[in-house]
């Protein structure tokens, strides 16, 4: 069992210096999400540029669009709050929209790559947060294929699972879900002092602890630590999600595994014969 370990604490430990870019995707103003219709942000950084999209209403109730872009530095961000109208809408021919002027200045500064903080023009500054609408800590939420790579400069070694058992809750999680050769297993933690992370543990061909894992993740993408002992796990770990529980894929390259039409008996067959030859 691991030890208690300050989480956060470590974070400064190992030195994280560097400056981050905030999640791309849907973002929420944190005490405005109440399940209704309302105000989202649209936030993406390529390099050093920031593009926010924001959906919103005038005085007289009437939906606005919004989009601001412009360097983003050290976590931070200000620019103009532009609005645009006289586009093209549904059904309609060619339409170009129209600068309509702005509303001001937004500025924006981030702690982490899902949770930052807002100021709009004539308003008070507020948190906002990524929006996760689709993953909950449950065990079906942690089912998929996964990357996890521990940065480390000695012999850095990634681990690429399929996990796809549901194994029932460990001591201080919710429901473990497991690899089918149960070697590699993880269980979103709901007691004790590191509640809130998910834990992973690796089992060596002895069936011995190899290596544990904690993290906490935002939709696709997680960070935390790693170490082959309860007292070493110490080490960056970053964690990407590359499949989602009906194996669709999360990036750019893979798809559902399911999707390939299966060949026929022969044509394999014929294959064999033709190498074989």
């Amino acid at each position: 069992m691991f030890k208690k370990w300050a989480a956060l604490g470590l974070l400064a430990a190992v030195g994280v210096a560097h400056a981050f870019a905030p999640q791309s995707g849907t973002w929420v103003v944190t005490s405005e999400l109440n399940g209704k219709p309302g105000r989202g942000l649209a936030i993406d950084v390529q390099d050093k540029t920031l593009v926010m999209q924001m959906y919103a209403y005038d005085a007289s109730g009437n939906a606005t669009f919004y989009l601001t872009s412009g360097t983003f530095s050290n976590n931070q961000y200000s620019g103009t709050l532009n609005k645009y109208r006289g586009g093209r809408y549904l059904g309609s021919g060619d339409l170009t929209g129209q600068d309509n002027g702005n509303d001001g200045t937004v500025s924006m500064r981030f702690e982490s790559g899902t949770k930052g903080y807002v100021k709009f023009p004539g308003e008070q500054e507020k948190e906002i947060t990524r929006f996760n609408f689709a993953y909950g800590p449950n065990p079906q939420s942690l089912k998929g294929l996964w990357l996890l790579t521990p940065l480390i400069s000695s012999a850095p070694q990634s681990d690429f699972v399929d996990l796809v058992e549901e194994l029932g809750p460990s001591e201080y999680g919710n429901g473990m879900v497991a690899t089918k050769d149960n070697r590699f297993g993880c269980d979103n933690l709901v007691r004790g002092p590191n509640a809130g992370w998910v834990m992973c543990v690796k089992l060596n061909a002895s069936n011995q602890l190899a290596r544990g894992y904690f993290f906490k993740y935002a939709v696709n993408d997680g960070e935390g630590f790693t170490g082959v002992t309860s007292t070493t796990i110490d080490d960056m770990l970053i964690v990407r999600r590359l499949t989602n529980s009906s194996d669709d894929g999360t990036g750019v390259v893979l798809k559902n595994a399911d999707t390939q039409e299966p060949a026929s008996p022969a044509a394999l067959r014929k294959a064999f014969e033709q190498i074989a030859q």
